[in-house]
This record gives C-alpha cells, structure tokens and sequence, in this order.
C-alpha cells in the first residue's frame, strides 16, 4: 500500500507530530509512504516534500488576504501538489490540516474527485466544514450557508476589508459534492457529530479516530526532581497549564490568571507553559516557562503536576488532555467540545464554559485529592496509543481500498 499525506507542517505541531507517526508506522510496517507539507523549513527526510519554497508561501498568504479567499489562490503550490500525487500515483491520500495559505482547497479536492483518488480527510479543526473558521463557536451559520460572517479577519482568516463567507461556503460544498471516494475521519465523538450536521458530509463515509501519542516512552509518569530544583519548589501542590498561545482569546489565559489569584497565599503554584510577553504583573503563585526543551521535558512538566488546567473556548481534540492523562494527571476544565468527549471520565471534571466559580470550586477539589499517577496512566495508555491510532488509520484505508473493488 502506498499512502501520500498532506498537511500544512512537518514534523512539528500537533498535526505534524500525528503525520511524523503515521508516516514512520507506514514505513516500519513495510508500506510505501509520501508526505508533502507547506509550511516552514525544508526537510532533509526521505519520502518528505515541501510542496514550494517559503517566500512562495508568504506571496500566497499576501494574495489570500487582499483578495478575501483564504482556501483559493495558492496556485503554484496546488500545481506542485498535484503533479507529485500524479507522480506518485498512492493508493491513499490522506488530507489533515491544509490551511496556512499552503494549497487551493477547492483545485485539490476538486481533482482527487474527479480522478476517483481514494482519500481520507482527518478533521483536526472546524474549517472544512465551516468553510472557513477553525472555531465556528456560538455561530451557526455554516449549517445551512454563511454570509456577514463576525468573525471576518479574527476567527476566520480573511481579509480585514472583503466577506467572502458566503462565496467560500458555496465553493466548499460544490467541491465536496459527489465525492464519492471520500472517507471523513473526526478525532473526537464531538467533531464527529458537528460533522454530521454539515450539508458538505450529508452520506460520506464517517468515522471517529482519537488522535495518538507515543504513551510507551515520552508521555509515561517520569520522576522529575530536576524541574523542582529548577524552579524551587519544594511542598506545594501544582496547577499546570499549557497553550501555544497564552493571550489567545479562544484559549482563556485570562480565567489562568484570575484562578491563579484565587490561590494566592496558599501553597499552589501554577507553571504556564508556553507563556511568551511581559511576566512583571503576572501573580506571584505563577511560573512562566515559555518553552520546553523537547516532548521529553514536556511530559515531566505534566509528571510534576497535580491538576492540569484547560481554559479554551473550544477545542475539536485536546492534546493536553490526553498527554496529561497519560502522564498521570487529571485535568479539569470548562466544557470546550473536544476535550470532555475524550478524557477518561474518572480522571476529569469539566464545567459548563465561562463557569469560573465552578472550575474554581472543581479545581480546589482535584488538586487535593490524593492520586495514583500509575493508575491514571495506565487508563490512558492504550486510549491515545500512537500505535493503536496507525492501526485504526490502516483500517480506513485498507476498508477504502477493498470497497473499490
């Protein structure tokens, strides 16, 4: 079997890292295995492509967000991808993230449909079915089609001055239509079933595939006495968080701080991973760390954690979730779609979103109670096992293939 995957990064991200991993199981388990990615470096890896060079990306990215349409364009790289799938000629072409002004989604699926390519389309955020935001969050519109769209230049990566909302959704669903050799992949029951209620999937093949992570030698409970020496802690009980993007209005950093003043003059700390800007009015309960060393050192940040902490809006998986579970600690949080569908339920509590009073109360309660980290990690072992995701990916695509006859 030979698989083409296509996403916007490679091998870092969060989509990246589940490309690397589904690109490595391939090829140890004796397939043919192509990666083609648009964002970022060139990659010296055999079987890896950047599909064009970064200045080209940046052009295409200028001309997106002049002209308003954040998936067309980009026709230099689109003719680049598409003349290595015809080179290539895979059995499988698996689509993950392709936004980043990286390829013209409509050209693409437009001529896998066409020339009957077998193709699975993992929904890592909202935009293939929104036609355009990553998180549509309290909208509806793209149930039935867009337009006056109110998140034009925030939420939806457009232009400042032009909506194509309404155009973009109509072009979404044309390229979608009849797409008869599709199978659509959500990495969570709840982007499974907001899927569902998209006009774009109505009689697709659909199936739900937990995202993975390498639960044998990286995300396991590690002894970490050198990040307590590091950071001097020594008795007190531990909050973590971890987000790309701390002062994202969509991950919630803002509840991180109030909730860190809740526990001011006990003996709480809370470690921010990922936290970049100014740290003189942060509280003084707080540790800013801006970035990790390697995954290695991430998991024992999740290791010397009580609780772990999610604030976001909205989340179609939560990797933070399952790393933390699998490191052996629990994690509370606000309702965000994602996260509560895939957690171990006798390992996490999540409130109704917004609710501080509630997470406060919620997060009181976890962080002092007493846990086994074996217990929790060995709950969630399997449930994110990188290995158990290839297998579940090799059964889409070998069911795909053999349903063509």
């Amino acid at each position: 079997m030979k698989v083409l995957q296509v996403n916007v990064v490679y091998p870092g991200g969060s989509t990246g890292k589940i490309v690397r991993d589904l690109h490595r199981s391939l090829v140890s388990d004796g397939h043919e295995s192509v990666v083609c990615y648009g964002r970022g470096g060139k990659v010296n890896e055999r079987n890896v492509i950047k599909i064009a060079p970064e200045w080209i990306m940046k052009v295409q990215s200028l001309q997106s967000k002049l002209t308003g349409y954040a998936y067309g364009g980009c026709t230099i790289s689109t003719r680049r991808l598409i003349q290595v799938i015809q080179v290539q000629e895979p059995d499988i072409v698996h689509i993950h993230c392709i936004n980043g002004y990286m390829v013209n989604i409509y050209s693409l699926l437009g001529f896998l449909k066409q020339h009957k390519v077998n193709t699975v389309l993992t929904l890592h955020a909202e935009f293939m079915y929104t036609a355009g935001c990553g998180h549509a969050l309290g909208c509806e519109k793209w149930q039935s089609g867009c337009g006056g769209c109110v998140q034009k230049g925030r939420g939806r990566p457009s232009s400042h001055i032009f909506d194509r909302s309404a155009e973009e959704w109509v072009m979404m669903k044309e390229a979608f239509d009849n797409f008869e050799t599709l199978v659509l992949v959500s990495v969570s029951k709840w982007t499974d079933s907001r899927a569902r209620q998209s006009p774009f999937f109505l009689g697709k093949r659909k199936r739900v595939i937990l995202n993975g992570i390498d639960t044998e030698g990286t995300f396991t409970p590690t002894s970490v006495p050198f990040l307590r020496e590091r950071h001097g802690i020594k008795d007190e009980r531990i909050v973590l968080h971890v987000t790309p993007n701390f002062w994202s209005s969509i991950k919630g950093g803002r509840h991180v701080l109030d909730l860190a003043q809740r526990f001011s003059g006990e003996d709480v700390r809370f470690i921010i991973v990922g936290y970049k800007g100014d740290k003189s009015h942060l509280p003084l309960n707080i540790i800013p760390v801006e970035h990790t060393m390697n995954q290695q050192e991430l998991a024992g940040y999740y290791s010397l954690a009580d609780v772990t902490l999610l604030t976001s809006q909205a989340e179609t998986f939560s990797m933070v979730t399952a790393e933390s579970l699998a490191c052996g600690t629990p994690v509370v949080g606000f309702e965000a779609g994602g996260p509560e569908t895939i957690a171990i339920q006798e390992f996490s509590e999540f409130v109704k979103q917004g609710n501080v009073e509630g997470l406060h109360s919620v997060l009181r309660s976890w962080i002092y109670r007493p846990i086994d980290k074996n217990e929790v990690a060995k709950a969630a072992s399997s449930r994110y096992s990188a290995k158990n995701m290839y297998l579940s990916y090799l059964a889409a695509y070998t069911e795909l293939i053999e349903s063509r006859g």
